[in-house]
């Protein structure tokens, strides 16, 4: 599958408002204003928002964060040497085919290439199930269940990650042998 990933930039602005107004989005996150007219404008180092296309075809929106250097402080008080995704198919016509599982792993790989990074976090909807059985079929593990979110966050092969059970936090402790252990995340 030829898809690939260029920054969003100010030109996707009427894009991504399209986007945000088509009902699978709007059913995935209803309340969520990106502020696109600020935000295409920012660059700041810990955070990348991308288009996937395919073939030139703009398909979906990527962001990948460092959510310990996020200024809105959205994930809380969390550890270095994290990432977070965010991840949506931009048209109906575009879900089923295959597009958001390339993007996904695309993006993880984005995300592991970092050698410290130790983890990955996701924030689907709790009425998500869709969404859900989709992160899960990545390995990503749940770690907390909040009225509206539920969170889940995969670990690099390189580094054992728990979650602490009384704050939430997803702590890894580095493995002496990282540097021998392959990426074995699913190739479907």
């Amino acid at each position: 599958m030829n898809i690939k990933f260029r920054p969003a930039t100010p030109e996707d602005l009427a894009l991504l408002r399209h986007w945000d107004n088509q009902p699978h989005v709007i059913e995935s996150d209803p309340n969520d204003d990106w502020e696109w007219e600020t935000e295409l404008h920012r660059n700041p180092d810990w955070r990348e928002q991308l288009i996937a296309e395919k073939d030139g075809r703009p398909l979906g929106f990527v962001q990948i964060i460092d959510p310990s250097l996020e200024d809105s402080h959205y994930w809380g008080d969390v550890p270095e040497n994290l990432r977070a995704i965010d991840i949506w198919i931009g048209e109906a016509s575009d879900l089923g085919k295959g597009y958001g599982t390339e993007m996904m792993k695309q993006a993880l790989e984005m995300c592991f290439a970092v050698p410290s990074v130790t983890a990955v976090l996701i924030d689907p909807l709790q009425n998500n199930t869709q969404a859900h059985k989709f992160y899960e079929k990545f390995g990503f593990k749940f770690i907390e269940n909040n009225s509206i979110l539920i969170t889940y966050y995969i670990p690099s092969i390189r580094f054992p990650v728990h979650c602490d059970p009384d704050t939430h936090i997803v702590c890894g402790r580095p493995d002496s042998h990282a540097d021998s252990h392959a990426d074995h995340r699913s190739q479907d």
